[in-house]
């Protein structure tokens, strides 16, 4: 099993240190309970993803994992959301990114694409990552 599927359904825990006030501060408006956003409507997958400018991701040394850093604290990220967010670079496209984790991680799940679309879908509606137009 690779480490990406390991943590498919974990993927939009984030621990969250600091003031988180540049998303929403409800704590139901979470992936679950938003629709509206979703594969018809929204259509991201042909889009390039940035990470926000007032974030900035790195390995945490003292945390042991990625972060996301913002002014008012971090995001601690698990490992699936790391893999997915080093590859919002401002040139890949949803389809790009889901392509490139296939390629490195080969015993990903089928429902990998769904996965990714959730997580990056939830990554914008806290402004951690936008579309470029």
């Amino acid at each position: 099993m690779s480490k990406l599927q390991s943590q498919t359904e974990h993927h939009l825990d984030a621990d969250i240190v600091g003031a988180d006030d540049i998303g929403s501060n409800n704590s139901e408006d979470n992936i679950e309970n938003s629709s509206s956003h979703n594969n018809e409507g929204n259509r991201t997958s042909d889009k390039i993803a940035s990470l926000n400018p007032l974030f900035r991701m790195q390995y945490e040394k003292a945390q042991g994992c990625h972060v996301l850093l913002f002014p008012e604290g971090m995001i601690k990220l698990n490992p699936s959301a790391a893999e997915i967010l080093k590859r919002v670079d401002g040139r890949n496209t949803e389809n790009a990114i889901c392509a490139e984790l296939r390629q490195a991680f080969p015993d990903a799940p089928d429902d990998l694409e769904e996965d990714v679309h959730a997580f990056l879908v939830h990554a914008e509606q806290k402004k951690w990552i936008r579309y470029d137009e």
